[in-house]
C-alpha cells in the first residue's frame, strides 16, 4: 500500500499486543513487528490489561511511541479502576523513570505530520 501510493509519507503503524490469539506482550515480539517496519515509519506499541505499561517502557526503550487509555486497559493497578488522565500520567512516569521523556503537543504534531494548533 505504501509502494502505490495509498498510505501517506511517512506511515504510522500501531504494534498491538497481548491480545488473546495475537502476538504476546513481550520484548522478542515488539522488537519483530518494529524491525519489519519502513526505516521512516512513526510507530507506537501497546499492551493491553496488566501489559500496558511493561509495554510502554519497552517502546521507548525501542525508539517508539506509546499508547494508553481506557480502551487497552481499565485498571491502574489491580482493583483501582483508571480514567484516561490517570493512565496517562502513570505512562508519562514510566516514560520519565527510564530516563526519557514525553513529546509536548507541538512536537508530537510536527513528529506526525499534523497542522500546528
Amino acid at each position: 500500500m505504501i509502494d502505490k501510493g495509498l498510505v501517506d509519507d511517512p506511515p504510522l503503524f500501531q504494534i498491538c499486543l497481548g491480545i488473546p490469539w495475537g502476538a504476546p506482550a513481550d520484548t522478542q515480539s515488539m522488537l519483530a513487528m518494529r524491525n519489519a517496519l519502513p526505516v521512516n515509519a512513526n510507530w507506537a506499541g501497546f499492551g493491553i490489561s496488566r501489559t500496558q505499561m511493561p509495554m510502554v517502557a519497552q517502546a521507548v526503550l525501542l525508539s517508539g511511541n506509546v499508547r494508553v487509555g481506557l480502551e487497552d486497559n481499565l485498571y491502574l493497578g489491580r482493583g483501582q479502576l483508571a480514567s484516561n488522565a490517570d493512565l496517562v500520567a502513570r505512562a508519562v512516569e514510566v516514560i520519565e523513570s527510564i530516563g526519557s521523556r514525553v513529546a509536548t503537543p507541538d512536537e508530537a504534531r510536527q513528529q506526525l505530520g499534523l497542522k500546528a494548533r
